[in-house]
C-alpha cells in the first residue's frame, strides 16, 4: 500500500471524463461530508465520485487501479467503525445514486436491489408482496443495503431469522483490479464453486464493490406479541434467556438492558419500572395468529424463575408501544449523559452472558468506569457502553486500558470482537488477538489476489503486517462524538 498516490490534475480530468462533471465532486466544501461516517474519525477525500450504474463503478476503479489511487465506497454514513473513511485521501466512491430495486420476484421468494437503496426502501418493497428482508439495524431508514451487506449488519431479529450472510443468494460486484464478478445463486440452494458471495458480506469493502444483491426473502408473519420481563439481577436474567433460547418458540426478537441502564432512562425518562429491576428482557414472538397464545405461554413459562420480579404481555398496540418505551429511552438518554461514550460491540455465547456482564461490573470498578450494558441476548450480542469523554485526557487514561481487559474477556468467555459493527478501523488493531496468524496470512492473501495493487479501502479490517499504518486522527476506538446520531443496532 505504500506505493498509492494522491490523484493529481491529469487523473481528475481523466476520472471527470468517465462520469461527468455533474457526478464528480471536487470542491472542499463538497468533498468534506464524504470525509466521515459514525463515528469520530474524519479524513477529506481529494474527490468523490457519485457513481450512476455498474459500469461506472468497473471503469472508476480501473482506472484507480492503473494509477494506484485509493479508493473507498460508500454508502450513507451510517456505520460506527470508521470503515468507509478515506484515510489515504484519494477518491470517495458514493453508491447513494445506485439506489434502485431491480424486481421483486414473490414467486421465488426474491429481489434484487442495487447497493444504494435504503433498508427501508427494500423492506418496503418486499412488504408490498407479502415479504420482509430479516436484517433491520436501528438505523434502517437511512443505512444502505451495500452498507448493510460491507459490515454483515443485522439487528434485533437475527436471534430468529440471521444476518445478511444467511439472507442474501448472490451478488454482482467488481474486484480491486475491475474485474466484474457474478457470486452466488438465484435459488435457495446451490454448492458450485467457493462461497464468495458469504466472503464479500462483511468484507467492509476491502475485496470488491458490490453493484447488485439478490436477496431471500422471508413471508411477513401473520401476529406479533410482545412481552417484557424484569429480573433482580442480570444473573437471573441470563439464565432466563438460555432457557428461552433452549424451548422450540424462537423469538423474533430478545433484548436486554442492565441495571445501569435501568437506572438511567428511570431518571433521564421517568419510565416506571419496578425500584429493585437489576435487569430487563424485552422479547417479541410472531407467527401464525392462531399459534400466538401458545407462543406467549411457551416464552412465559421459559421467562419464569428465580429472580423474576414482573412479567407482562402486551394486549393491544398501545400497550406494545408502553412496553418498548423503556428500550427506546435508553439510546437518547445515553447521548444525553455521555454524547462520546466509547461504543463496543462484542458478542459471547448465551451461556456466558452473566459472566460477562459479571466481569464488566468488576472491571468498572477496578477502573473507576462507568459502563452499560444492552443489546441482542438471543444471541449474546452485547452493547458495552464505557461513559467516558474522549476528550479529557484523565478519563481516557483510565478507560483504555479498562477497554483492553474487555476485549481479553470477551476471547476468554469464548466471544468475538464485533457482532455486527464491523471491524473498519477500530478494531483494526485488536483483531489478531481473535485470529491466529495462519488466519490472518490467509486472509492477507485472499485480499492480494481480489485487491492487487491495494487500493481498495487501505488500512481497514485487517492490522497491519508488521507495520504501523497511519489513522486520521488519535480517538479511541467508537468515540461517538456526533450528537443525536445513535450507533446502536
Amino acid at each position: 500500500m505504500d506505493t498509492l498516490r494522491r490523484p493529481d490534475a491529469a487523473f481528475l480530468r481523466r476520472l471527470e471524463a468517465l462520469v461527468g462533471a455533474p457526478s464528480l465532486l471536487t470542491a472542499a466544501a463538497d468533498r468534506w461530508a464524504y470525509g466521515y461516517d459514525n463515528s469520530r474519525r474524519h479524513a477529506a477525500p481529494d474527490a468523490v465520485v457519485l457513481a450512476a450504474d455498474a459500469g461506472q463503478v468497473r471503469d472508476v476503479v480501473r482506472l484507480c487501479n492503473a494509477h494506484r489511487v485509493a479508493l473507498t465506497a460508500r454508502g450513507r454514513g451510517t456505520g460506527t467503525t470508521g470503515a468507509s473513511v478515506p484515510l489515504r485521501g484519494g477518491i470517495v466512491l458514493s453508491l447513494e445514486r445506485m439506489d434502485r430495486i431491480v424486481r421483486v420476484d414473490p414467486d421465488n421468494r426474491v429481489l434484487v436491489a442495487q447497493p444504494g437503496a435504503t433498508n427501508r426502501a427494500v423492506q418496503e418493497a418486499a412488504a408490498a408482496h407479502g415479504f420482509f428482508w430479516p436484517p433491520d439495524p436501528t438505523s434502517a431508514a437511512f443505512c444502505t443495503l451495500g452498507g448493510n451487506l460491507a459490515c454483515n449488519a443485522a439487528g434485533p431479529r437475527a436471534v430468529k431469522y440471521g444476518t445478511p450472510r444467511e439472507n442474501t443468494l448472490g451478488l454482482r460486484a467488481v474486484t480491486g483490479a475491475g474485474a466484474e464478478l457474478s457470486a452466488g445463486v438465484y435459488t435457495t440452494k446451490g454448492v458450485v464453486g467457493y462461497d464468495l458471495t458469504r466472503l464479500l458480506i462483511g468484507s467492509e469493502g476491502t475485496l470488491a464493490i458490490i453493484t447488485e444483491a439478490t436477496l431471500k426473502l422471508t413471508p411477513l408473519p401473520e401476529a406479533r406479541r410482545t412481552l417484557r420481563a424484569v429480573y433482580a439481577d442480570m444473573h437471573a436474567a441470563a439464565r432466563a434467556v438460555a432457557r428461552i433460547m433452549a424451548q422450540p418458540v424462537i423469538p423474533c426478537a430478545l433484548e436486554f438492558m442492565d441495571g445501569r441502564a435501568i437506572r438511567m432512562i428511570r431518571d433521564y425518562a421517568g419510565i416506571a419500572l419496578p425500584e429493585a429491576a437489576g435487569a430487563l428482557l424485552m422479547v417479541e414472538v410472531d407467527g401464525t395468529e392462531a399459534a400466538m397464545e401458545h407462543a406467549v405461554a411457551a416464552v412465559q413459562r421459559a421467562a419464569a424463575g428465580p429472580g423474576l420480579i414482573e412479567s407482562r404481555a402486551a394486549r393491544d398496540a398501545a400497550e406494545v408501544s408502553e412496553l418498548w418505551r423503556a428500550r427506546k429511552a435508553l439510546s437518547p438518554a445515553l447521548r444525553t449523559v455521555a454524547p462520546k461514550k466509547i461504543n463496543e460491540d462484542v458478542v459471547v455465547p448465551v451461556s456466558r452472558i452473566a459472566d460477562l456482564i459479571g466481569g464488566l461490573e468488576r472491571l468498572s470498578a477496578e477502573h473507576g468506569v462507568t459502563i452499560v450494558n444492552f443489546g441482542h441476548a438471543g444471541n449474546g450480542n452485547i452493547h458495552v457502553n464505557l461513559l467516558v469523554d474522549p476528550d479529557d485526557p484523565a478519563q481516557m487514561a483510565a478507560a483504555r486500558p479498562c477497554l483492553e481487559r474487555v476485549f481479553a474477556l470477551v476471547l476468554e468467555l469464548g466471544g468475538t470482537l464485533s457482532g455486527e459493527h464491523g471491524v473498519g478501523l477500530e478494531k483494526r488493531d485488536y483483531i489478531a488477538r481473535e485470529l491466529g496468524p495462519v488466519a490472518l496470512d490467509l486472509m492477507r492473501r485472499i485480499r492480494a489476489q481480489f485487491d492487487p495493487n491495494g487500493i481498495l479501502n487501505p488500512d481497514k479490517t485487517l492490522p497491519a503486517d508488521g507495520a504501523a499504518e497511519p489513522a486520521a486522527h488519535t480517538d479511541p476506538p467508537n468515540a461517538q462524538g456526533a450528537p443525536g446520531a445513535s450507533s446502536e443496532r
